[in-house]
C-alpha cells in the first residue's frame, strides 16, 4: 500500500534577501543575514501591516491587496537590512546626498527606498503590463480577431516574464539569492512534512511550495489573461489604464487562490498549483548547507518547531534527535 504523505499548515512564509532568508509567523519577522565575516546577524522585529485591527482583511478578494503591498513592504525593509552588510564604505557625502537629506527631512534612507519601490513598480508595469499590450496591437494589424490577440496578450506577458527570470539567473548575486529561496522553501517544507528542522532533513526537503510568490505572480498573469478577454473598450489609452487599475483585483483574486493552495491537497487545487510549481524550477535553486543554517535560524526566531511538530504530529524532539543527527552529517 502506498504511503499517504502528510502535511500540515504552518502558517509561517517569507522571502530570500542578500544573503539571508527572512521569515514571518503572523505578526513577527526574523531576518537572518550571513555577514562577510562568515557570522549570522539576526534581527527579530514586529510588523503589523496597514490594515491592522481592520475587517477589511477577513474579507475575501480585499485582504489579498493588503497583503500583496504589506509584502513588498516588508520585503523592502528586510533587504535594506540585509544590504547594510554589503555597502562600501562610507565616503564623504556628496552635495545630492546633503540635498537628499534635506528633501527627506534627515530620513534619506527611507526616501531612497520608496523611490526605489515607486521606480521598481513602474518598471514593473511597462514590462510585465504595457509591453505585452503594445506587441499585441502590433500583431492586432495582421490578426483581425481580438479574442485571439487578447490570448496573444497573455501569452506574450508570460513568455516576457521568464525570459525576464532567465536572464536575471545568469547573474552570480541572483543565483545565490534563488538559492537563498530554495532554502527559505526547504525549511517550510522540513517543518510542515513533520521532521525536525536539522540541516540533513530540510536538504531531503523540497525546494517547491505551493504558497511562494513565483507562483502568485504566475496565478497574476493567468488571471490577467481571463479578465482583459472579457474587458475590452475601444480606446487605446483606456485600455492601459484599465490594466493597471485592475492589478489589485487580480491580485486579491490570486491570492485566495495561493491561500487555498496552501491549505488543501485537493486534486483540482495541485492541478491549478503545477504551473507555479514548474515556474520555481526557475526561481529556486539547491542551497548549501551555510544558506540552509542561515534559513534554520531565521525560522527559529519566530516559530517554535518542535512546539508545531508536538501540536500537529503527536511527538516530542529532544536534544538527542538532533545531536544524532549531527553526528550522521559529520
Amino acid at each position: 500500500m502506498k504511503r499517504r504523505k502528510v502535511k500540515h499548515y504552518s502558517g509561517i512564509g517569507g522571502q530570500a534577501v542578500l544573503e539571508g532568508v527572512m521569515m514571518k509567523n503572523k505578526d513577527m519577522y526574523a531576518v537572518a543575514v550571513r555577514k562577510p565575516n562568515g557570522e549570522i546577524a539576526v534581527e527579530i522585529d514586529e510588523y503589523h501591516g496597514l490594515a491592522y485591527g481592520s475587517k477589511l482583511l477577513s474579507i475575501p478578494f480585499v485582504r489579498g491587496i493588503f497583503v500583496f503591498i504589506d509584502s513588498l513592504i516588508l520585503g523592502l525593509k528586510s533587504l535594506n537590512f540585509s544590504s547594510s552588510f554589503y555597502e562600501e564604505a562610507p565616503e564623504k557625502p556628496s552635495k545630492l546626498d546633503e540635498e537628499l537629506d534635506v528633501v527627506s527631512g534627515g530620513h534619506e534612507d527611507t526616501f531612497l527606498m520608496v523611490v526605489t519601490t515607486i521606480i521598481s513598480f513602474l518598471f514593473a508595469i511597462g514590462l510585465f503590463m504595457v509591453l505585452p499590450y503594445a506587441l499585441s496591437e502590433v500583431l492586432g494589424k495582421y490578426i483581425r480577431n481580438e479574442s485571439v490577440i487578447a490570448i496573444i496578450e497573455g501569452v506574450l506577458r508570460i513568455v516576457i516574464f521568464i525570459l525576464y527570470i532567465l536572464l536575471i539567473s545568469c547573474m552570480k548575486d541572483i543565483r545565490r539569492l534563488f538559492q537563498y529561496h530554495g532554502a527559505e522553501h526547504k525549511c517550510i517544507n522540513c517543518i510542515e512534512k513533520g521532521r525536525p528542522l536539522t540541516v540533513k532533513n530540510v536538504k531531503k526537503s523540497s525546494r517547491l511550495h505551493k504558497r511562494c510568490g513565483s507562483s502568485f505572480i504566475l496565478f497574476v498573469m493567468v488571471i490577467s489573461i481571463i479578465l482583459f478577454f472579457f474587458i475590452r473598450v475601444d480606446s487605446y489609452a483606456l485600455r492601459v489604464l484599465i490594466r493597471i487599475l485592475l492589478i489589485p483585483v487580480i491580485s486579491g483574486i490570486s491570492y485566495e487562490i495561493i491561500r487555498l493552495a496552501g491549505r488543501t491537497e485537493f486534486f483540482l487545487v495541485r492541478l491549478i498549483s503545477a504551473p507555479g510549481l514548474w515556474l520555481q524550477k526557475l526561481t529556486t535553486k539547491e542551497p548549501d548547507d551555510d544558506m540552509i543554517e542561515v534559513a534554520i535560524r531565521s525560522v527559529e526566531a519566530v516559530f517554535d518547531w518542535k512546539e508545531f511538530l508536538k501540536d500537529s504530529f503527536g511527538y516530542e524532539i529532544d536534544d538527542s534527535w538532533l545531536k544524532d543527527d549531527e553526528e550522521t552529517d559529520e
